[in-house]
């Protein structure tokens, strides 16, 4: 039982975390009261999940190029590293095209997708849950 205690008091704190940097990011604000929590600040349809991942993780790829190429035994020099090296070039389309992916995706469709998977009452059990005094 103290696991689960402790398990609930570290989900609580990074989830605590998570909605601050959202709010920071304009994508929810907090509601006072009895019945208070976060609501989103526009339109399910408006907020990507691109827009959640780069409040929550930051706007830079996920792949920094440190140019390798130029250092080492066998470094090239500077004046010939005039284009990304083929690493550099995979994982920038590769960064592109995910966030691309992640952009296409809002959270209406998110919620839509929710509601085909699991039932049109799905939804409404996860809100329940998220409302109780105990969640």
């Amino acid at each position: 039982m103290r696991f689960a205690s402790q398990l609930r008091v570290e989900a609580t704190s990074y989830l605590a975390k998570q909605l601050q940097a959202l709010s920071r990011a304009g994508l929810v604000r907090s509601v006072q009261g009895k019945a208070g929590g976060y609501v989103l600040t526009r339109e399910p349809a408006s907020i990507t999940v691109l827009d959640v991942v780069e409040a929550v993780d930051g706007p830079d790829q996920a792949f920094t190029c440190t140019e390798i190429r130029q250092r080492g035994p066998l470094a090239t020099p500077a004046e010939s590293c005039a284009v990304p090296c083929a690493i550099a070039r995979a994982m920038t389309g590769a960064d592109a095209a995910w966030r691309a992916a992640l952009r296409a995706v809002s959270i209406a469709d998110l919620v839509q997708d929710v509601d085909s998977d699991n039932g049109p009452r799905a939804m409404a059990g996860i809100s329940a849950w998220l409302s109780a005094p105990d969640a």
